[in-house]
């Protein structure tokens, strides 16, 4: 896997202060994407323990609220094998620090239907995950005042309430800020 950029300090993606992570390579293309250099799977550098080190070193920091996981396309197959390793040592490092990921699937139809069926992969990320910001950019839904999101068709889904109960819960920010 590759990524495009690790932000030490990053306070648009998620609430708090966070530290970020964009990967490289999607196939969603949305039309007017904020960040289409990181479409090409082979743009930026390549990630391994040093990054992941990194990150860990990053967050240690008491300041830093948690870590945001944005692309490209987290959720491409090839994505996902590379950042499994980063989210197990992020929860097992800090557990009390949330984690957001970005994605153009949809949870339940794309994520939770499909690849959690046929990737054990998916599945382990999921449990990881605090916060999925799900579905594509919609270029005519685009919303400024929007939180977190680009458009209003995304939704900003509470995972692990939602793998829970089965269906999707929307997250709830509750004095987060």
């Amino acid at each position: 896997m590759n990524y495009a950029d690790i932000k030490s300090i990053d306070v648009a993606n998620g609430p708090g202060v966070r530290v970020s992570l964009f990967v490289s390579g999607c196939s969603h293309h949305c039309e007017d994407c904020f960040n289409k250099e990181t479409w090409d799977f082979n743009f930026g550098e390549l990630f391994g323990e040093k990054e992941i080190d990194t990150i860990i070193e990053l967050l240690s920091h008491s300041h830093i609220k948690g870590f945001s996981l944005l692309g490209g396309e987290p959720f491409e197959f090839t994505n996902q094998q590379g950042i499994l390793p980063l989210l197990r040592k992020i929860k097992t490092t800090y557990p009390e620090k949330d984690i957001w990921c970005w994605t153009g699937y949809l949870f339940d139809k794309d994520i939770r239907d499909t690849m959690m069926v046929k990737w054990p992969e998916t599945r382990e990320i999921l449990s990881y995950i605090d916060v999925l910001v799900d579905g594509r950019f919609e270029k005519d839904k685009k919303d400024l005042k929007l939180r977190f999101r680009g458009s209003s068709n995304q939704r900003i889904i509470d995972v692990q309430k939602s793998l829970k109960e089965g269906n999707i819960h929307l997250w709830e920010e509750k004095g987060n800020i």
